[in-house]
């Protein structure tokens, strides 16, 4: 009798294990400067705990975002006692360069050159600077690094010292303003999971406006500097899938600030945004992509209002800063199509329409009505795509305005322009 009772424990411990496999070994294979702790740290499952497949394919996701991976996969293989999985990455080249071509108000040549290392000593740090020349010289220097406290937190530190001239917008006519913004940042980053992300943190800077030529008023200072504080608040739900060049998936990105002056020059004001991005494989080589913003600030009458119309922000072709507002709504919606892969090198055309309202400072939900407001600009480009360097992918865009006073013209830039 206690032998077959013992004859059945044993069976039953003999089925419980054949149903749980354990893993008894993890390997990951194809990166050479990538180092392997790095990825490890990423990765949900542990020796000794059952194979579960969903939290494998999790991790090849996950893996799949990082700027050094251009591709990963996994593999897995019965040995004695359980199993080995294999994580398999395509390590992508992370020193890179960027430049960005445009031109200024009064046509004059400006651009942007930077270089970024995104996957310092092989752990997934992001460092690098940005040098741009658009009438005055500009600097940025950023690091990045998101798994410096473990699989979650993070840190990240900005500098940046910019100076152009822009357009402010007054009654009677234009004004050609100096702007010096110099800051300083800090940022606080924390993953709760592959699909949601925060980061918080503060910016300390200094505004400096000198007024250069134009129309004046009497409400609005010729000169001033003034210091604030920016407290920052980012939110993102991220559930894209990548596979090379292609996307499909949902991603959304919140952004909040609270901005405190130190003197009484500007006011303090709220500001929050909102990008909804949604990708879509069409066939074996198509991917349509769209993003809407919606984003709203304190609605001060004033000439210094936050969100501006731009060639390199919002609508391509409608030129360098031509209005702003204190609200906006803009969408951007493109097909893209590969027209030639081989190897490394993908080409790829771009079919798109980019419209786009704003709310006039000090004016209400009506202005997103206006005619005068709306801009509607489709348009055609190219990308020249590097599959083994991360945003390696030169774009050029050409848009072309069909609403009242509109304009055209090339867009130029490094990675997609969303």
């Amino acid at each position: 009798m206690q032998t077959t009772f013992t004859l059945i424990i044993l069976l039953f411990t003999s089925i419980a294990f054949a149903q749980n496999p354990v893993i008894t070994d993890i390997v990951v294979q194809g990166n050479n400067k990538t180092k392997t702790s790095a990825l490890l740290k990423l990765t949900s499952i542990k020796k000794g705990e059952v194979l579960d497949s969903l939290l494998i394919e999790k991790d090849v996701e996950r893996l799949k975002r990082l700027p050094a991976v251009a591709h990963a996969y996994y593999q897995v293989h019965e040995k004695e006692g359980g199993y080995q999985v294999v994580y398999g990455v395509e390590e992508n080249f992370t020193i890179i360069p960027s430049a960005n071509v445009y031109t200024t108000n009064d046509d004059e040549f400006a651009f942007r050159l930077g270089l970024y290392e995104f996957n310092l000593f092989g752990r997934n740090i992001t460092v690098g600077g940005i040098y741009q020349n658009d009438i005055y010289s500009s600097y940025l220097a950023n690091i990045r690094a998101p798994f410096l406290f473990g699989k979650k937190a993070g840190l990240a530190l900005n500098y940046s010292n910019i100076t152009t001239e822009e357009p402010v917008f007054l009654e009677d006519g234009t004004a050609d303003y100096r702007y010096n913004n110099t800051s300083y940042e800090i940022l606080g980053l924390y993953q709760f999971n592959l699909q949601n992300r925060i980061e918080l943190g503060i910016n300390y800077f200094n505004e400096d406006y000198e007024y250069k030529d134009g129309v004046t008023s009497p409400d609005v200072p010729q000169d001033f500097d003034v210091n604030k504080l920016l407290y920052k608040f980012i939110y993102e739900y991220n559930n894209l899938n990548y596979d090379y060049q292609y996307v499909s998936g949902f991603r959304s990105i919140l952004n909040t600030q609270y901005v405190i002056s130190t003197e009484n020059v500007l006011p303090d004001f709220f500001i929050w945004w909102n990008d909804f991005l949604y990708y879509h494989r069409i066939g074996k080589k198509g991917n349509w992509a769209s993003r809407l913003r919606f984003g709203l600030a304190s609605n001060d009458e004033s000439p210094f209002a936050p969100f501006a119309v731009d060639n390199n922000l919002n609508i391509r072709g409608v030129g360098n800063v031509i209005d702003r507002g204190t609200g906006v709504i803009v969408l951007n919606t493109e097909y893209r199509h590969t027209i030639y892969e081989k190897d490394w090198f993908v080409l790829q055309s771009n079919v798109f329409v980019d419209g786009g309202s704003w709310r006039n400072p000090g004016g209400d939900f009506g202005d997103f009505g206006d005619t005068q407001n709306f801009r509607l600009y489709p348009g055609v480009g190219l990308r020249f795509m590097h599959k083994k360097i991360f945003n390696a992918i030169f774009r050029i865009d050409y848009g072309y305005g069909v609403t009242e006073d509109a304009t055209n013209g090339f867009v130029f830039g490094i990675g997609q322009y969303f």
